[in-house]
C-alpha cells in the first residue's frame, strides 16, 4: 500500500476534522480565483485597444476623463466643442475620418447612456480588426427620431426593432423628454461600452427640445474659444446675429428658426488618421496640445496610467489579502496535524511495530498535509469558477464587463504546485514528531 493511500485512510478516519481544514484552504483558493477572474475582465477591457480610433479630441481638461467618458462612458463629460471645430477636423489633410460625439441624457428605462453620433460611426472599427454587426435591424438612422442600441440594453430592456422610448434630460428624475425615440437596429454584441449605449441620429439630438443653449451663453463661448481666430469668430456671430432675427420673426409670425451650426456643440470627435503616415496622429496631437481650444488624447496612454497607478494596485492589494488567507489557512492545517500527533502516537507505534520504517511514517504525515492542502484547492478553484459562472450574467449587465468564469489566468497553473508545497512545508515539523516518536515508550502508554 503506497504512502499516499495510506494518508487518504488515515484523513478518512477524521473526516469532520480534516473537511474543516480543507474547507478553510478552500475558501482562500476560492477568494484567488474569484480576485483573479474579475481582475482579468477588468484588465482585458481597460489594457485592450477598446476603440478602433488613433486620437479622442476634447475640450482641454483631464485626459483621462475624455476617455472614460468617450470610449467607456463611466465618466461625465469635460465640456462641449463647437460644431464648427468639428469641420475644421474633417478639412485637416492628416484626418481620415472624424466622428462626432454629443452626451447628456439616458434612457428612462435602465438609465443607459444616450449618445448623439452620424451612421459614419458604426462604418468603422470599435476595435482593431473588428466591426460592428447587427442583431436586426436597417443599421442605418434616416429619420430624425430613429436610434440604435446595444445588446445589453435590448436584452436588459427587452427592445427589438420599431420600439420606442423616451430619455431623461442630464439623467435627472422628472425630467423626461417629449420626443420619443424608435429602435431601428440592435448591435451584436461587442465586450464593449457600446453593449450598454444607446446611439441617436446627431441631427436629432439636436433637435430634442431643451438641448439648445442661449445664444447668449453660445456667443460667449465662441468668444472664448475662437479668441484667436478673427475669421471663424466673425463667422459664427455672423449666423449668430442671422439666428436672432429669425427668433423674432418666429416670435411674430410663428415660422420656426432654425439653429445655424454655431449654435452647435459636440462633446468629443473621434479621429483616425492617414495610416500611411504614422506621425501624423503625434504631429496633430501637438499642435492641438499648443492651442488653448481643444486637446488630442492617444485613448491608450490614460488608461495605462489608471491601470498602473490605481487598478494594478488594488489588484496587487487584493491577491496579497488572499495570498495571506490562504497562508492563515496553511497555518491551520499544521496546528490540526501538530495536535493530532499526541493521540496517534501509539497508532504511529503499531505501524512502526509492524514494520514501517521512520521515514515511511515521515512521509505519510507529509501526504496527509500534502492533500489537504490540494484537496481544498481543488475544492476552492471549482467553487471559485463556478460562482463565477453564476454572476457573470448579472456582473455583466452591472458593469459592461466581458467576463469569460472559465478563462485561466497564469497565475493558477502555479497554486496548485505551491500550495503542495505549502502543505509540505506545514506537514514538517508534525512529521518530524512521528519521526522520533519512541515505539517502545508509545507501546507502553
Amino acid at each position: 500500500m503506497n504512502l499516499l493511500l495510506i494518508a487518504w485512510k488515515n484523513l478518512l478516519q477524521r473526516r469532520l476534522a480534516s473537511s474543516l481544514t480543507a474547507l478553510s484552504i478552500g475558501l482562500g483558493v476560492m477568494l484567488m480565483v474569484l480576485v483573479l477572474v474579475i481582475s482579468g475582465a477588468v484588465e482585458t477591457a481597460f489594457t485592450q485597444r477598446s476603440i478602433g480610433y488613433d486620437l479622442i479630441v476634447g475640450p482641454k481638461g483631464s485626459d483621462l476623463q475624455l476617455v472614460l467618458s468617450a470610449v467607456y462612458r463611466i465618466q461625465p463629460p469635460i465640456e462641449n466643442l463647437p460644431a464648427m471645430y468639428l469641420d475644421e477636423l474633417r478639412n485637416d489633410r492628416r484626418v481620415v475620418t472624424a466622428v462626432p460625439l454629443a452626451f447628456g441624457d439616458v434612457t428612462e428605462d435602465g438609465s443607459f447612456p444616450i449618445v448623439g453620433t452620424t451612421d459614419e460611426y458604426f462604418q468603422n472599427e470599435y476595435l482593431p480588426g473588428q466591426k460592428f454587426s447587427f442583431q436586426s435591424g436597417g443599421q442605418r438612422m434616416v429619420k430624425l427620431f430613429d436610434a440604435i442600441i446595444g445588446a445589453d440594453v435590448a436584452r436588459q430592456n427587452g427592445w427589438n426593432t420599431d420600439d420606442r422610448f423616451s430619455i431623461l434630460h442630464g439623467g435627472a428624475e422628472g425630467s423626461k423628454h417629449d420626443e420619443k425615440f424608435t429602435v431601428v437596429a440592435v448591435l451584436a454584441p461587442t465586450g464593449t461600452a457600446n453593449d450598454r449605449t444607446v446611439f441617436l441620429n446627431l441631427d436629432g439630438f439636436y433637435a430634442i427640445d431643451g438641448h439648445e443653449k442661449p445664444v447668449e451663453e453660445i456667443e460667449k463661448r465662441l468668444r472664448d474659444f475662437y479668441a484667436a481666430d478673427a475669421d471663424r469668430l466673425q463667422q459664427a456671430l455672423t449666423e449668430l446675429d442671422d439666428y436672432r432675427q429669425q427668433l423674432q420673426v418666429e416670435e411674430q409670425t410663428g415660422t420656426p428658426a432654425v439653429a445655424p451650426r454655431a449654435m452647435q456643440e459636440v462633446t468629443a470627435v473621434l479621429v483616425r488618421t492617414r495610416p500611411a503616415t504614422p506621425f501624423d496622429a503625434i504631429s496633430l496631437s501637438a499642435d492641438l496640445q499648443k492651442g488653448f481650444q481643444a486637446m488630442a488624447v492617444n485613448p491608450i496612454r490614460p488608461i495605462q496610467r489608471l491601470m498602473t497607478n490605481v487598478i494594478g494596485n488594488v489588484q496587487k492589494a487584493l491577491m496579497v489579502m488572499t495570498g495571506l488567507i490562504i497562508l492563515v489557512s496553511g497555518v491551520s492545517i499544521f496546528v490540526s496535524i501538530y495536535n493530532s500527533m499526541s493521540d496517534r502516537r501509539r497508532e504511529i507505534a503499531i505501524m512502526r511495530a509492524l514494520g514501517a520504517g521512520r521515514h515511511h511514517v515521515f512521509g505519510i504525515i507529509l501526504a496527509e498535509s500534502a492533500l489537504l492542502c490540494t484537496g481544498g484547492a481543488v475544492l476552492g478553484w471549482l467553487t471559485g469558477h463556478g460562482l463565477a459562472v453564476a454572476a457573470a450574467p448579472w456582473l455583466i449587465r452591472r458593469t459592461g464587463l466581458l467576463i469569460s468564469p472559465w478563462n485561466i489566468s497564469p497565475w493558477e497553473f502555479t497554486l496548485f504546485p505551491a500550495l503542495a508545497a505549502l502543505g509540505i512545508l506545514v506537514g514538517f515539523l508534525p512529521a518530524l514528531t512521528a519521526y522520533r516518536t519512541n515505539v517502545a515508550d508509545a507501546l507502553s502508554q
